[in-house]
């Protein structure tokens, strides 16, 4: 049997090192690094589900993948804000990747705000980096991006810690009214990881 929360409760740099040994046994995760670390886009990350879903596998024993729908990355680069700069760069990850059995999600934050709003109906102020789009999550858990620098290190980016990844939590992030999307992904991954303890949103009044 598997000792999923292992890393629970663990030092900081101890969770860092756990996500970067997953991280790194996972091909298709390296793959999507390699590429994003030639293509040398701005502020680019690797985030959430390809992330969260693979940590969450391997320390229960299941197949890494399971689960991961498609791989979601960011950049960032607000020198362009229009769909061409967007699409072009989108095409050029497609062509660095080649066939992929999963899709892979490109998408500048530096235009989130153009059309965040219409599509979830929250008002959304401009983002300033990647980053700051994982704080802005509906769950803290999910709030977690890597990359490769120019020397093949791995540099993780979570805002929140990692703690709730490893200790199976799912704790919402109430920072924008976001709590369809925390309800939604909380009732998937709890069907996915039966282990999982959901933080309900918190009641405002």
């Amino acid at each position: 049997m598997s000792d999923h929360l292992q890393y629970a409760g663990a030092d900081a740099e101890t969770q860092r090192r756990a996500l970067e040994a997953i991280i790194r046994s996972e091909p298709l995760l390296m793959q999507v690094l390699d590429a994003l670390a030639r293509l040398e886009l701005p502020d680019a990350l690797l985030v959430s589900g390809a992330i969260y879903n693979v940590v969450w596998n391997r320390l229960t024993g299941r197949p890494a993948l399971r689960g991961v729908n498609d791989i979601d990355v960011f950049y960032f680069d607000a020198s362009d804000l229009g769909w061409e700069a967007e699409d072009r760069a989108i095409k050029a990850l497609d062509g660095a990747l080649g066939p992929m059995p999963l899709p892979v999600q490109l998408r500048n934050q530096a235009r989130v705000h153009l059309w965040f709003e219409q599509r979830f109906g929250i008002p959304f102020l401009p983002l300033r980096s990647s980053a700051e789009m994982l704080e802005r999550f509906a769950s803290r858990t999910h709030a977690v991006g890597a990359r490769l620098d120019g020397a093949g290190r791995l540099q993780i980016v979570a805002p929140f810690g990692l703690d709730d990844m490893f200790s199976f939590r799912m704790v919402p992030n109430p920072v924008l009214n976001n709590r369809p999307a925390h309800d939604s992904k909380s009732v998937r991954c709890k069907a996915l990881w039966p282990e999982l303890t959901i933080v309900a949103w918190p009641d405002q009044g």
